[in-house]
C-alpha cells in the first residue's frame, strides 16, 4: 500500500440512549454519577489504512455504521475511543445538504462551504464559475437553497466539493437522489480525480458502482469489520450473505420422494471448474461443472462475435431440491454483471431432484458483437421460482474467456443488430391519413 492518508487503530464510536428528554436532565445535574443512558455501539474496534490514491468502498446493510465511518473521516464525529488520522484535505458529500445553509442562497453557500474547506476568496472567485457550469441549476443559484429540489441540491454540493482541489473526496448515499443524467457526470468525474491520485471514500447500496470503482471495500456489520479485501472478492461474499439472509424467508416447494425411485442420471456430464473465486449456497445441490462449447461439443479457446456458443452446466443433488434452477451470470472485465439467464427465465422446469440426481443443461446462445475484453461465466443452481429461492450453489468466475475482435467498431458494449434503409417509407400498407386542423 502506498503512504496511509487515513488510518484507524481501534476505533470505535457510541451514542448515549436516552428513553425520555427527563433522563437526559437528570444524568446531566448529577454530573454524570446517576447513569440514566445506555451506550449503543455504532463502529467497534475498527483497525485499517487507506493509501494516497486509493479509492476504497464502504458497504453494508442499513444502521451497519457507514455513514458514522465517513463523519468520522470527515472530521464531523470524534472517536469514543482508538485514534483516527486523517492527513489531508477532505471534502464531504455526505448527508443531502449537510453544510448548506437553507436561507442563504446558491450562490452564497459556494462561497460559505469553500471558505471552511481553506479556500481563500480569490480562489473561490476563480474557480466559482466552473463550480456553477457542474452544477446546472440556472437562475436558482441566486435562490436561497430551501426552495431547491433535493436533485438540485446534490448538484451543487458535489459542484463544490470537486472545484476544492480535496485530497480526500467523502461520497455518501446522496448521489443516488440525483437524475441519471448529472449521477453518471458524477461517476465520470470521480474517475479522473482517481486518476488525479485524490483518495476516494464511496459508500453506496449500488453494488455495480462498487464493483466499478473500488480498489478495497470495506463491509461493516453491526458497527464491526465483516470484510475488508478486494472489491470483488468482498462484494461477492456480501451479496452470498444476503441472498442466504433473504431465503431464511422464504418457504419452498417440498419434494415428494417416491420409494424405490432409480437415480437420474444426465447421459454427459461436464465434471471441470476451471476457476473458483468465491463459491456460496447451502450445499443441497452443487455444481460439478461448465464448459464453454461450440456447437459440435468442442471446448472454444476464445468468444467470437456473431458467433454460436453453447455453455454447458453439469449439477448434482445432494439433498432434496424441489423446484430446481440452473443458470449462470456473464461479467465483463470489471467485474460488472452484464447479462444472464437461467432454466426458469427460458421456461424451462425442471424435475424434483433427489440425492444422487445429475443433470446438465445447455444454454445456446447466439453471441452479439461485443467489444474486445475478457467475460467470465458464473454458474449457479438454485431452489425455487425466480423471486422467492435459496441458493444451493453459486460459483464466482468459473470460467473466463477473451471476445474476439469484430469486424467493424463496437461501440460503447455493444453492437445491436440493425437493417439500414435510405430515404425509405414506413408503413406501406397502412398510408398515413392527413389530419386537417380546423
Amino acid at each position: 500500500m502506498s503512504d496511509p492518508i487515513i488510518s484507524f487503530a481501534s476505533v470505535s464510536k457510541s451514542y448515549s440512549i436516552y428513553d425520555s428528554p427527563g433522563d437526559r436532565l437528570k444524568e446531566l445535574v448529577t454530573f454524570n454519577q446517576l447513569k440514566r443512558h445506555r451506550d449503543f455501539w455504532a463502529l467497534q474496534d475498527i483497525s485499517l489504512s487507506i493509501g494516497r490514491g486509493e479509492t476504497f468502498c464502504v458497504i453494508g446493510e442499513n444502521g451497519s455504521g457507514k455513514s458514522t465511518f465517513l463523519q468520522l473521516v470527515a472530521g464531523i464525529l470524534a472517536p469514543s475511543s482508538g485514534t483516527a488520522e486523517i492527513r489531508g484535505r477532505v471534502a464531504a458529500l455526505l448527508e443531502l445538504g449537510s453544510g448548506f445553509n437553507p436561507e442563504f442562497s446558491g450562490r452564497d453557500n459556494v462561497y460559505l462551504n469553500a471558505a471552511i474547506l481553506g479556500l481563500s476568496r480569490a480562489q473561490i472567485d476563480e474557480r466559482f464559475p466552473q463550480i456553477v457550469a457542474f452544477a446546472e441549476i440556472g437562475d436558482f443559484l441566486e435562490q436561497p437553497v430551501k426552495t431547491y429540489s433535493s436533485g438540485m441540491v446534490v448538484r451543487l454540493a458535489f459542484a463544490v466539493a470537486i472545484h476544492v482541489e480535496p485530497e480526500i473526496l467523502l461520497v455518501d448515499e446522496a448521489l443516488a437522489v440525483g437524475d441519471i443524467y448529472f449521477r453518471q457526470r458524477c461517476l465520470r468525474k470521480v474517475h479522473e480525480l482517481r486518476q488525479q491520485g485524490v483518495t476516494i471514500l464511496f459508500v453506496s447500496h449500488s453494488m455495480g458502482d462498487v464493483k466499478a470503482i473500488g480498489d478495497r471495500t470495506l463491509w461493516l456489520d453491526h458497527g464491526r469489520i465483516r470484510d475488508l479485501g478486494p472489491t470483488d472478492a468482498v462484494v461477492g461474499r456480501y451479496l452470498a450473505a444476503m441472498a442466504d439472509k433473504d431465503a431464511a424467508y422464504l418457504e419452498l416447494k417440498p419434494v415428494v420422494e417416491t420409494a424405490g425411485r432409480a437415480r437420474v442420471e444426465a447421459p454427459e456430464v461436464v465434471s471441470h471448474i476451471p476457476n473458483v473465486d468465491h463459491r456460496h449456497g447451502d450445499g443441497r445441490a452443487e455444481i460439478i461443472g461448465i464448459a464453454v462449447l461450440d456447437v459440435h461439443g468442442r471446448p472454444l479457446p476464445v468468444l467470437e462475435p456473431n458467433a454460436r456458443c453453447v455453455v454447458r452446466i453439469s449439477a448434482r443433488a445432494n439433498q432434496s431440491v424441489g423446484q430446481p434452477n440452473i443458470g449462470f451470470m456473464l461479467r465483463n472485465h470489471l467485474g460488472l454483471d452484464f447479462a444472464g439467464t437461467n432454466t426458469l427465465r427460458e421456461n424451462i422446469e425442471l424435475e424434483p431432484m433427489v440425492p444422487g440426481d445429475t443433470v446438465t443443461v445447455d444454454f445456446h446462445l447466439d453471441l452479439p458483437e461485443l467489444y474486445p475484453s475478457a467475460f467470465s461465466f458464473s454458474p449457479a443452481i438454485a431452489d425455487g421460482n425466480l423471486t422467492h429461492y435459496k441458493m444451493c450453489d453459486w460459483i464466482d468466475n468459473a470460467i473466463s474467456l477473451q471476445m474476439g475482435h469484430a469486424e467493424g467498431q463496437v461501440y460503447g458494449y455493444l453492437h445491436l443488430p440493425c437493417r439500414v434503409e435510405v430515404n425509405a417509407r414506413l408503413g406501406q400498407s397502412a398510408p398515413a391519413q392527413e389530419v386537417k386542423l380546423g
